[in-house]
C-alpha cells in the first residue's frame, strides 16, 4: 500500500490511514473517556505515522479539537499533519439545532481554529445539512474562507445526492464523507461515481460496519449494546455476515494481518477512496489500525473480498 495518497485535488497529501477522533474527548458520546488515555492515544497516532486527524465539534462539544491542539503544540507537530474537523450542531442543554448559514459556519471556523491552536485548518466539513441554507451558499462561505487561507479544503458530511449536487454548483465541494462499508454499499450507486466523475475524494464513515467486520463477534458472542437493536446485528443476517468474515482467516494469516486490516485495505482499494479514518480511544487500538499498510492486498484479493459480502 502506498504510504502517502493526495486526498482528491486538495494537495493534501497523507498516510491512507486516518485517526478518526470521534472518541477522544467525547464524553457527551461515549463513557468513561479518560483524557490522560485520549492524549497519550493522539501522540502514539503521531509517533506510529498516522498524519490525518479527522475530529468534530460534536465529538465532546469541542473537547476532540482542543486536546488534538494542545498535544499537537506540546510536540510541535502541527505542520507535519493534516486538520480536519466538521461543525453545524447548535447545542443549548438538551436541545440540538443544525445550522449551515454563512454566518454560523464563519464563526464555527474561527472557534475550531482557537480550539485546535493553528490558524488554518487543512479540511473543514459541514457535518450535517440543515434542511435551510441553500448547500450552494453555505459552501460558498466556506469558499471565502478558504480564499482567506482559513482553510485549505471544502467538504460536506452526511449530504444525500440530491444535496451534494447542489451544493457542489460551483465546483467547490473537495471531499465528501459518509457511512459505507463493504456491507452497506448503497452509495457505489450514485454519490460515489459522482465524486469520481468531479474529483471529489469519498471518506467513509464506519468502514468496519461499528465493528461487525472486524472478526471479534460470534455467534455464541453477540455485542450487548446499542448496536444489538440494528438489523445487520440480528438475525440471520448477522449469521451470515459473521460467517463471511470468518472466511477471511486464510488472507489475514498470508498477509500477518487482522480482519480489520483486511476489511480496511479491501475499502481502501475502492475507486474514490483516498483515505479511512478508524476510531481510535486507545494506544492499541492505533497500532492495530496503522498495521493495516502492512497488508499488501493484489487487485484480485480486492475483488474477493468486495464479492464475499455482495
Amino acid at each position: 500500500m502506498e504510504n502517502r495518497v493526495e486526498i482528491g485535488k486538495t494537495g493534501l497529501r497523507v498516510t491512507p490511514i486516518g485517526f478518526g477522533a470521534n472518541t477522544i474527548g467525547a464524553h457527551n458520546l461515549f463513557q468513561n473517556i479518560d483524557e490522560e488515555v485520549s492524549r497519550e492515544t493522539i501522540r502514539v497516532a503521531l509517533t506510529e505515522g498516522a498524519d490525518f486527524f479527522d475530529s468534530a465539534f460534536m465529538y465532546g462539544l469541542g473537547r476532540s479539537e482542543e486536546l488534538i491542539g494542545e498535544i499537537l503544540a506540546e510536540t510541535g507537530r502541527r505542520s507535519d499533519v493534516v486538520l480536519a474537523t466538521k461543525a453545524a450542531h447548535i447545542v443549548n442543554g438538551d436541545q440540538i439545532k443544525l445550522d449551515n448559514s454563512p454566518a454560523f459556519l464563519t464563526e464555527a471556523v474561527d472557534i475550531a481554529l482557537e480550539r485546535l491552536q493553528t490558524d488554518y485548518i487543512d479540511l473543514f466539513y459541514i457535518h450535517f445539512p440543515d434542511g435551510r441554507t441553500p448547500p450552494d451558499e453555505a459552501v460558498g462561505a466556506l469558499q471565502r474562507l478558504k480564499e482567506a487561507g482559513k482553510i485549505r479544503a471544502i467538504g460536506v458530511s452526511n449530504f444525500n445526492m440530491e444535496a451534494l449536487a447542489a451544493a457542489n454548483k460551483d465546483g467547490y465541494v473537495d471531499v465528501v464523507q459518509d457511512k459505507y462499508s463493504l456491507i452497506y454499499p448503497e452509495l457505489e450507486a450514485d454519490m460515489i461515481p459522482y465524486c469520481i466523475e468531479n474529483e471529489i475524494s469519498f471518506i467513509p464513515y464506519t468502514p468496519l460496519a461499528s465493528g461487525l467486520l472486524t472478526g471479534k463477534f460470534t455467534e455464541q458472542n453477540p455485542p450487548q449494546d446499542f448496536r444489538k437493536e440494528r438489523p445487520h446485528f440480528q438475525g440471520q443476517k448477522y449469521l451470515d455476515i459473521i460467517t463471511k468474515v470468518d472466511s477471511l482467516k486464510a488472507l489475514t494469516e498470508q498477509h500477518q494481518v487482522s480482519i480489520a486490516n483486511i476489511i480496511l485495505a479491501t475499502t481502501l482499494g475502492i475507486d474514490g477512496i483516498d483515505v479511512v479514518i478508524p476510531g481510535a480511544k486507545s494506544p492499541d487500538q492505533v497500532r492495530a489500525n496503522m498495521k493495516t499498510l502492512d497488508a499488501k492486498l493484489t487487485k484480485e484479493e480486492i475483488a474477493q473480498v468486495r464479492a464475499l459480502f455482495k
